[in-house]
C-alpha cells in the first residue's frame, strides 16, 4: 500500500509548508495553514482542454462568443451583456446576503427561455430549495434540482441533463472521492473547481460556482480558485438593509468596473430602476456637510451624496472615520484643506460617509469630500441643486476628470441646476439649457463657489 505524504497549505494563497505554522510565510495570513494529503502517484492523468497544435494567431478565426441574455438588466450589465456560453463564474458573498436567491432567479429566467438548467445544492436538501423557489415564484420544467456533494456523481448528472447553465452551490462542500482530505480543504477545492471548469469548457456549459467568504470578505479557499474561472463577482451589502450590490472584480468577457444594484423584497431581488435616488437623501435643503458628487461607475453615472461631520476632539489624537471612501485619500484631503484652504481641521474629529453603502474610489470625488468637510467645519450648507466633482492636488489645484459632460447631463436629468467643476474639464462640457457650470482652478475658488468660506 502506498504511503501518502502530508503537508500544509495556506487557504488564502496556496503556499505550502512541511509542517504547520501559525502564520503563512508567503501572504502573512494567520491560522490559514491546513493539512493537505498529497495525491497518490498512481492517480489517473489530468484531463487536458485541447489537443490542438499551435498555429499562428493570424490564422485564428475571430468570432464573438454567444451569450445568454438573462433579462435582468442589472445582472446582464455586470456580466457584460449576458452569460457567455461555456464560461465559468465564481460568485461570493457573506452568508445570508442573497447569493442563492439571486442565482435561483437567474435559473428561472434562463429556464423560461426553453434552456435546460441544473441547480446542484451541496448545502440544502431538494425540499429546502423547493421552499425557496416557491417563495420566489420559481417554477419551470426545464429547471432541474439535485442535492449532491460527490463530484463524480455531479459530473454524471451534468452529462445526463446536458444543461445550458449549471450551478454548484457551494464549491466548499464538494469533494472528489479518490482525493484524500475533507471537503473545503485546499486540495479538494482546487481539484473540484478544476474538474468542473474542464467539463464546462469542453461541453459548452455555462457554470456558476458559489463560494464562501472569509472574515476579511475574500472568497475562501486557495487563491488559484479565482485564477481558474473566467469571472469573479462579489454580492455585497448589509443583511439588515434592503439594497445589494453585485460587483465584478474579474471578467474575461466584460468590464470589471460595472455594478448591479438590487433591492431585497419578500418576493426576491428586484432591480433598482434609478440608483442615483438610492444614494441621495430626499431632503437636502440647508443641510451642513452634505455634497452630491456625480461618480462614474463602469458605463453609468451615479449621483452619490457625501456627508461629513466635524467635531472638536476631546482626546489627544483626533479620530478619522470613513465609510464608502478611502481613508488615506481623506487624510490627504484634510492636509490640503488646512494648508491650502486655511481651515484648521487638524484638531477636529472627522467623519465622512457615502450615503447608501456605495463605495467611491475615483479621484473625482476629492473636491466633493473637501467641500463637505469645509461645509461642516464652517457650519454653512452648500446651495441646493448644486453638485461638485474634481480631483484635488497637493498644491491645492483642481485637476480635470474624465467624462465631465456625462456627469453634468446626469445631474441635470435629476433636477440639479449648477455644477462646480475643474476649469480644465469645463471646456469639454456642453451644459443643458438653464444649467450653470462654475469652473474653478484651486481649492479656495471651489470653497468660495460653494459658499462655505
Amino acid at each position: 500500500m502506498t504511503k501518502l505524504k502530508t503537508s500544509y497549505a495556506c487557504q488564502q494563497c496556496g503556499a505550502k509548508a512541511p509542517k504547520w505554522v501559525g502564520r503563512c510565510p508567503e501572504c502573512g495570513e494567520y491560522n490559514s495553514m491546513v493539512e493537505e494529503v498529497e495525491r497518490p502517484p498512481d492517480r489517473p492523468a489530468r484531463h487536458v482542454l485541447s489537443e490542438e497544435r499551435p498555429i499562428p494567431i493570424t490564422e485564428v478565426a475571430a468570432s464573438e462568443r454567444p451569450r445568454i441574455a438573462v433579462g435582468i438588466g442589472e445582472l446582464d450589465r455586470v456580466f457584460g451583456g449576458g452569460i457567455v456560453t461555456g464560461s465559468v463564474a465564481l460568485i461570493g458573498g457573506d452568508p445570508g446576503i442573497g447569493k442563492s436567491t439571486l442565482i435561483l432567479q437567474v435559473c428561472q429566467r434562463v429556464a423560461a427561455q426553453g434552456l435546460k438548467v441544473l441547480y446542484v445544492s451541496s448545502e440544502e436538501s431538494v425540499m429546502q430549495t423547493k421552499l425557496r423557489a416557491d417563495r420566489l415564484g420559481v417554477g419551470s420544467e426545464n429547471l432541474f434540482v439535485v442535492s449532491e456533494t460527490n463530484l463524480d456523481v455531479i459530473r454524471r448528472y451534468l452529462e445526463e441533463v446536458k444543461p445550458a447553465l449549471a450551478v454548484v452551490d457551494s464549491i466548499q462542500m464538494i469533494y472528489k472521492q479518490d482525493l484524500p482530505g475533507a471537503p473545503g480543504t485546499v486540495g479538494q477545492v482546487r481539484e473540484c473547481a478544476a474538474e468542473l471548469t474542464y467539463f464546462a469548457k469542453r461541453g459548452g456549459v455555462s457554470l456558476f460556482i458559489v463560494g464562501h467568504v472569509t472574515k476579511d470578505g475574500a472568497i475562501a479557499g486557495p487563491r488559484t480558485l479565482e485564477h481558474l474561472v473566467d469571472a469573479v463577482f462579489y454580492f455585497e451589502g448589509d443583511r439588515f438593509q434592503a439594497f445589494r450590490v453585485l460587483r465584478g472584480v474579474k471578467n474575461r468577457f466584460g468590464s470589471t468596473n460595472e455594478i448591479g444594484i438590487f433591492e431585497m423584497r419578500g418576493s426576491g431581488l428586484a432591480e433598482v430602476a434609478n440608483p442615483s435616488e438610492l444614494f441621495m437623501s430626499a431632503d437636502r435643503k440647508g443641510r451642513e456637510g452634505s455634497v452630491v458628487v456625480p461618480s462614474i461607475v463602469g458605463s453609468r453615472t451615479l449621483l452619490v451624496e457625501i456627508q461629513s461631520l466635524l467635531n472638536r476632539t476631546v482626546v489627544g489624537f483626533p479620530a478619522r472615520r470613513v465609510s464608502g471612501v478611502d481613508l488615506n485619500r481623506v487624510q490627504l484631503i484634510l492636509a490640503v484643506i488646512e494648508r491650502r484652504g486655511g481651515l484648521a481641521v487638524g484638531a477636529q474629529d472627522v467623519f465622512v460617509n457615502a450615503v447608501g453603502g456605495v463605495e467611491i474610489d475615483e479621484p473625482a470625488a476629492d473636491l466633493g469630500i473637501a467641500v463637505a468637510v469645509a461645509s461642516s467645519f464652517r457650519s454653512r450648507a452648500v446651495p441646493t441643486r448644486t453638485c461638485i466633482f474634481g480631483e484635488v492636488g497637493l498644491a491645492g489645484e483642481i485637476r480635470g476628470v474624465a467624462q465631465a459632460g456625462q456627469r453634468v447631463i446626469e445631474a441635470s436629468r435629476l433636477g440639479f441646476e449648477r455644477a462646480i467643476v475643474p476649469a480644465d474639464s469645463a471646456r469639454a462640457i456642453e451644459a443643458p439649457d438653464g444649467f450653470d457650470v462654475a469652473p474653478v482652478k484651486n481649492l479656495r475658488e471651489a470653497l468660495e463657489a460653494a459658499e462655505v468660506m
